[in-house]
């Protein structure tokens, strides 16, 4: 891959990096919750399911899913349920302890983990943009796996640093966040479940 086209792909994934979006929401809600170190978690998380979507785009399961509506609509509808379902839980969460220690014990690296990589999973409509989006920088000439090799760290790198400064803003805000109760925890699962009814009903 030409430096110029690598370049033009960076300058790509930086704009969807800051772009809303339910992986950058939940590293937000987890620093608020968890603090920036646990958030690592979740962020880690995320990163392999982005890889992974990544991935499935290059090696043309993409394709695969345009090619079936009754699959494309099953992906939807599950990605959907599922932001749905997070979104449930944290509205119904308790108001935020102050006590980072105290949010730690109620979730487990590994369900912060799981929760980052479901968050990226979820949604069918990024296999489908990443099998449109890549195709642009791909060089039929050069090694597919190099390539995605490539494509897929710099993806990466852009949406952990993006997600690790959005958790340690949300964790300056602690303070701020207890005081409110559990409004921040309403709003936040307002829009989750927001973003998971719009997925599955949108064409």
């Amino acid at each position: 891959m030409a430096l110029q086209t690598w370049l033009l792909y960076l300058a790509a994934c930086v704009g969807l990096s800051l772009s809303p979006g339910p992986n950058g929401l939940l590293a937000l809600t987890h620093g608020a919750l968890y603090g920036r170190a646990r958030t690592l978690y979740t962020i880690a998380g995320g990163a392999l399911g982005f890889v992974v979507v990544i991935g499935l785009s290059l090696f043309g399961i993409g394709a695969l899913i345009k090619a079936s509506l009754v699959w494309l609509a099953l992906l939807k509808w599950a990605g959907g349920a599922y932001l749905v379902w997070l979104g449930w839980q944290l509205w119904r969460a308790p108001a935020l302890d102050l006590d980072l220690h105290a949010d730690a014990v109620q979730r487990s690296g590994a369900q912060l983990l799981r929760q980052g990589a479901l968050s990226a999973l979820a949604n069918p409509k990024a296999v489908l943009f990443f099998s449109a989006f890549l195709p642009h920088f791909i060089d039929p000439q050069r090694s597919l796996a190099w390539q995605f090799a490539l494509l897929a760290a710099t993806f990466v790198a852009t949406e952990v640093a993006t997600e690790f400064v959005l958790a340690s803003a949300a964790q300056r805000v602690r303070r701020w966040l207890a005081r409110v109760g559990r409004g921040f925890n309403r709003v936040c699962g307002g829009l989750f479940m927001a973003l998971g009814t719009a997925l599955a009903l949108r064409d």
